[in-house]
């Protein structure tokens, strides 16, 4: 079967699926989809897990302008297949919170380019870049202690435009989720690593950003 005829047939598994009350009642920061079904999260993995891993045919459902077929692509695209070169397609196609964690867990999180993606979207301009790097590094085995610090410096700057309204109000309080989500994998390595995560929120001093964040890694981190 053809690309384009088993993306019919995808569009039709979840046109079966359609929920209009998970639509309805979805909450996420970014843009709407052009499209969108409702189908429920779960639901939709287990579609895409029925789906044989096919980079090229991933591409092409990730351009739709179609929830569901969106996320499908990122369980159907393979993560060693993921290059430097084709980043800004998958990029253009983070709108909003959701595909940006379903990317850092389908996806991203699971790349072997992640340490260069990491380098590059951590100091993007778009917060959902952020973000999408942050939760993806966290799922990262054995991530490097160097990351703390490269993190909370995405989030002072995007704490910083946010009080300048060069960002949107809900831009900090995801790139501290993505933050806290880091960090904690990272300070749970080995106490070399937990020292420099401390040292890393400690760093943001006694603004509303660093005191949620050293709580929150408090509890994470607690021996």
């Amino acid at each position: 079967m053809d690309h384009t005829s088993r993306m019919v047939a995808l569009l039709a598994a979840m046109r079966r699926e359609r929920n209009g009350a998970v639509a309805g009642g979805m909450r996420c920061h970014g843009a709407p989809y052009g499209l969108n079904y409702g189908v429920s999260l779960p639901t939709v993995r287990a579609i895409a897990r029925v789906e044989e891993p096919d980079h090229a045919f991933a591409r092409m459902l990730y351009r739709q302008e179609v929830r569901e077929l969106r996320l499908v692509a990122l369980h159907v695209a393979s993560p060693s297949s993921l290059t430097l070169d084709e980043l800004p397609a998958w990029a253009a196609g983070i709108i909003n919170s959701e595909v940006a964690e379903e990317a850092a867990f389908a996806l991203l999180g699971r790349a072997p380019i992640l340490p260069l993606l990491f380098e590059r979207w951590v100091a993007a301009e778009e917060p959902l870049l952020v973000y999408a790097a942050l939760m993806a590094a966290a799922r990262w085995p054995a991530a490097p202690a160097g990351w703390a610090s490269e993190a909370v410096g995405a989030l002072r700057r995007i704490v910083s435009e946010a009080a300048q309204e060069r960002q949107p109000a809900w831009a900090e309080r995801l790139v501290l989720q993505g933050v806290t989500a880091l960090l904690a994998a990272v300070g749970a390595a080995d106490m070399t690593n937990r020292q420099a995560v401390l040292r890393a929120a400690d760093s943001l001093g006694d603004t509303p950003a660093g005191k949620a964040l050293r709580e929150e890694l408090a509890w994470r981190l607690e021996a």
